[in-house]
């Protein structure tokens, strides 16, 4: 047996396994000791993002509240008695500080700043740049490549003063060549070097004594003459390992105060060497940083202290105040930095121990680790991996694909470059072009766009805090073996094809099983030993395809649409319609109770008329939201800012919660034909008084209220601004009685808002090479696009999965639900709308707009909230770990429709394939 299986079964193990300068917990008390007391609201959690913001114990904020509840804190630039106790704790807080990194006011100077960013730009704006000249060779700027993008934005600020900015690689950093003191000794040309104590990156550290050897000119940047000043980045750095500023003195070393505490944030500090202090050059100044001026003359004169100096206003004390007993808990909890740096080092090296010998069946590698160490020392590695998942065929598994199936598992990690193009370049084989390309193609920094002609544009990155546990490596073990190397990537379904009906068609089960509360109760040796036998698929695995049915024909289709319909070869069933769904309100259940509709175009909108139902006048998509003015509703889907406070909505984790509430809220069109309608739904019958269109809304036990659709325009409203997936939209109130409704019915405070007409919002259209950009789709009030179509083939293929997972089969009718589609349709083979460019539904022409990229949303039961990990999961097993599942359409915007039409389930869908050589109609549906 490998030494990592065993390590992988018990703790023991992985203690006895532990490197030099690695040690687990703090003293006599364990990091699981510290977590129910200091963090209990980590339950059920696994946080791995430390690099990009730790967590508070509970007990700063405890000590930090009584502090403020105790005492009267004025402003400092006062004499009061408040006033001095602030000036008191604030320089009470700077000793501190600065005895923390090992140093004292005698060498140091502690600014306070609003954050890391800003005290990296003040260096830039303050430091003696000397531009080039004739006369003059001028100041560099140089920097590592391996930086965060505020060390590398400093060059912004040394362009406009004429200074050279200087990228240099790591390997680039060799000694000089020529003799120390060779060049003039009167040349005193101040230089700048920055670099990073710890990659944000990949976690590598470089060395402290660069410092050193760069100040005596031992080791340059650029060779080039000058006094060298060394600024060292040091907010990951210090996050987790103690930096002795008495024998590594940097001139200037900005810090992050919630990357060390987790609390506050929006404070940070720059540590100034008083050496290179007094030649700082400041030209603005702000309250608190005078000792006299002149209101009508050009006088100023600064204060004598550096730090009130560069202090523009009043600094941010309260805050300061928390820094004290940010330390005080640091110190109390862990014993200092030096434990903290060899606990989070011992998980680090275990589970990059573990995740680097994880292979496939084939012997691929599951991961690719980005690092420049083997982490066998914490004096070169921190706390932090950085890797791409792989497939068997060594191809990249996207990392927003990675994020999602981790957030069912309810892991914490960070993707994509991290403020750090430079590493991401380097590590990943991005090049300058490929960046450029990049963007061309639509991604930018912070998106999900993972994957570019096969190429990633990013990682996955997990670190590890003070207070992270053995537990979390193993759980973030457990969920990287449960996805990749789980046997369940087989789809098991009977020999003989069958005859199903679709309402209750899916794979049957045949002894392979994998589901997750399976996998969570193994050890992970049994787990890793079980999957990987179960990595090849058994013979004789057919698909399961449900008998469908035809649907009648539209006169005259391929006359209106522009399409070639020839008459299909016996052995394959027509594409067809067989559910439409209207979501009048978004993030409530869907309207379905129609046969058919009559489409009709309404300037740049599609408007969607059931004929029997003559009120219900709708887009097919969100005309209307809710929303909420209270900060407390997490992990919602759209943004809005009512009345001037932005908050999301949309559906929450907790079954208790928002979607379980919206799940039962149904739209009836105010019509007698609604009455009848099913138990379990909304029961609308005509209101009295109502002479707009409107729709009827109430879960059973409440009373039904009536919604308008159209604009009354003679009555007043409450105009707000709300976003949508980051566009602005115009929208107003609908009044106070539905926000009392709503307000009632969720238990928490909201109004119902919808789409101002005169405001139209556009969904962004991408376009191939050699193609001219496509007129913009209008929508309402949804994410992305007009129309969302889902293949009820490819959730039958999907559920095989699903029932695989679970043990129990799920009706067909709840799982079209999770995926909140506008069009149904059944095709022959599962999947195969992926492959579609353009569509055309009856005579409704359509562009696909591309596939929709599946979130949480599907984990959710619609009508109870509960949330089961086992649906995205088995959507990204299903399509090689990829989330995708639908596809968006939009109108067609080069075949305008003209006359109105009718959209009916039965409807005959016929589509053209990306980049065809041949229009899918329904006789080449066949040939397949």
């Amino acid at each position: 047996m490998e030494p990592w299986r065993e390590a992988l079964s018990s703790f023991p193990a992985f203690r006895s396994r532990l490197p030099a300068g690695a040690a687990y917990g703090y003293g006599g008390e364990s990091g699981r000791a510290l977590r129910p007391r200091e963090f209990a609201r980590l339950g059920g959690i696994t946080y791995l993002d430390h690099a990009g913001a730790t967590l508070f114990p509970q007990s700063l904020l405890k000590a930090f509240t009584e502090d403020l509840s105790a005492n009267i804190y004025g402003n400092p630039h006062s004499q009061s008695i408040s006033s001095k106790l602030t000036y008191d704790t604030i320089e009470h807080v700077r000793y501190r500080l600065l005895q923390h990194f090992n140093t004292t006011v005698e060498d140091y100077t502690a600014i306070f700043t609003s954050g890391c960013t800003a005290a990296l730009k003040l260096v830039a704006e303050a430091f003696p740049w000397v531009p080039k000249s004739l006369e003059e060779p001028g100041s560099q700027f140089c920097y590592l490549t391996d930086s965060h993008t505020s060390v590398v934005g400093m060059r912004g600020i040394t362009a406009a003063m004429n200074v050279l900015s200087v990228p240099v690689k790591a390997a680039e950093m060799v000694p000089r060549t020529r003799e120390v003191g060779a060049e003039e000794p009167s040349c005193q040309t101040p230089l700048l070097f920055c670099y990073p104590a710890q990659s944000n990156f990949s976690g590598t550290k470089y060395p402290l004594e660069w410092i050193k050897e760069i100040k005596s000119g031992k080791l340059r940047p650029v060779d080039v003459p000058g006094k060298w000043f060394v600024l060292l980045d040091a907010a990951s750095f210090i996050s987790t390992s103690p930096l002795d500023l008495s024998a590594h003195q940097a001139d200037f070393v900005p810090v992050s105060f919630y990357k060390m505490f987790g609390f506050p944030t929006g404070l940070g500090a720059l540590l100034v060497k008083n050496e290179i202090a007094s030649r700082l050059r400041k030209t603005y100044f702000g309250g608190g940083t005078a000792a006299a001026y002149l209101a009508g003359k050009d006088f100023y004169s600064p204060r004598r202290s550096i730090a009130e100096r560069f202090e523009d206003g009043t600094v941010s004390f309260l805050d300061i105040i928390a820094v004290k007993h940010g330390f005080d808990a640091l110190e109390r909890l862990t014993g200092g930095m030096e434990n903290i740096k060899q606990h989070t080092f011992a998980l680090a090296h275990y589970t990059y121990t573990v995740l680097a010998a994880l292979k496939y069946g084939n012997g691929a590698p599951v991961v690719h680790i980005y690092s420049d160490t083997d982490f066998s020392s914490p004096e070169s590695q921190g706390p932090i991996i950085n890797f791409n998942v792989l497939d068997e065929n060594g191809e990249i598994v996207g990392y927003s694909q990675v994020d999602r199936l981790a957030g069912l598992y309810n892991i914490h990690v960070r993707t994509g470059c991290f403020c750090n193009t430079g590493a991401c370049q380097q590590h990943l084989g991005i090049s300058d072009d490929d960046i450029k390309k990049n963007l061309q193609a639509g991604h930018v920094c912070g998106d999900d766009i993972d994957v570019i002609d096969g190429r990633p544009t990013g990682s996955v990155r997990i670190s590890f805090g003070y207070m992270s546990t053995f537990e979390d490596a193993q759980t973030f073990l457990k969920f990287i073996i449960a996805t990749r190397l789980c046997g369940c990537n087989t789809l098991i379904c009977p020999s003989q094809v069958e005859t199903v009906s679709p309402a209750t068609a899916s794979p049957r089960e045949n002894g392979y099983s994998c589901g997750n509360k399976i996998v969570d109760e193994l050890p992970l040796e049994r787990t890793i030993m079980d999957s990987q036998a179960n990595t090849s698929a058994p013979s004789g695995v057919t698909s399961v395809c449900p008998q469908l049915t035809w649907g009648h024909s539209e006169r005259n289709i391929t006359e209106i649409s522009g399409y070639s319909a020839e008459v299909p070869r016996s052995g394959r069933m027509p594409v067809t319609v067989t559910n439409i769904y209207l979501y009048p309100i978004k993030s409530c259940a869907a309207f379905e109770d129609f046969g058919h509709l009559d489409i009709r175009r309404q300037e740049a909108t599609t408007q969607l008329v059931d004929m029997s139902l003559p009120y219900l006048s709708l887009s097919p998509r969100h005309l209307l939201s809710f929303v909420c003015p209270s900060p407390a509703l997490p992990d919602l889907s759209g943004s809005f800012l009512w009345p001037s406070r932005q908050v999301r909505l949309g559906q929450p984790k907790d079954p208790a919660g928002l979607l379980a509430a919206t799940g039962r809220v149904r739209a009836a069109p105010v019509s007698a034909a609604t009455r009848g309608l099913g138990s379990g739904r909304v029961r609308a019958a005509p209101l009295p008084g109502v002479s707009l269109p409107a729709v009827a809304l109430g879960p059973p036990g409440m009373d039904l209220i009536s919604v308008p659709l159209e604009e009354d325009r003679e009555r007043p409203t409450s105009i707000c601004q709300s976003k949508v997936c980051s566009h602005r939209v115009q929208t107003y109130s609908c009044g106070g009685s539905l926000a009392a409704w709503f307000s009632e019915f969720l238990g928490r405070r909201c109004a119902l808002i919808r789409q101002c007409s005169d405001l139209q919002r556009n969904a962004e259209q991408t376009h191939g090479k050699g193609e001219g950009p496509l007129p913009a789709a209008s929508l309402s009030l949804v994410n992305e696009a007009q129309y969302l179509l889902i293949n009820q083939t490819s959730v039958l293929q999907l559920s095989g999965q699903i029932t695989a997972r679970l043990g129990e089969s799920l009706p067909l009718q709840k799982l079209l639900h999770r995926f909140r589609a506008n069009i149904v349709i059944s095709t022959n083979e599962p999947f195969e709308e992926d492959k579609w460019d353009e569509v055309a539904i009856g005579s409704l022409p359509l562009k696909v707009m591309g596939p929709c990229h599946r979130c949480l949303v599907i984990c959710i039961d619609q009508q109870t909230g509960q949330r089961n990990k086992e649906f995205l999961q088995s959507l990204a097993s299903t399509k090689d770990r990829k989330t995708n599942f639908g596809i968006y359409l939009m109108n067609h915007p080069e075949r305008p429709l003209s006359i109105p039409s009718t959209l009916s389930v039965g409807s005959q869908v016929l589509a053209v394939e990306k980049n065809p050589t041949h229009s899918l109609s329904p006789e080449k549906q066949q040939s397949g």
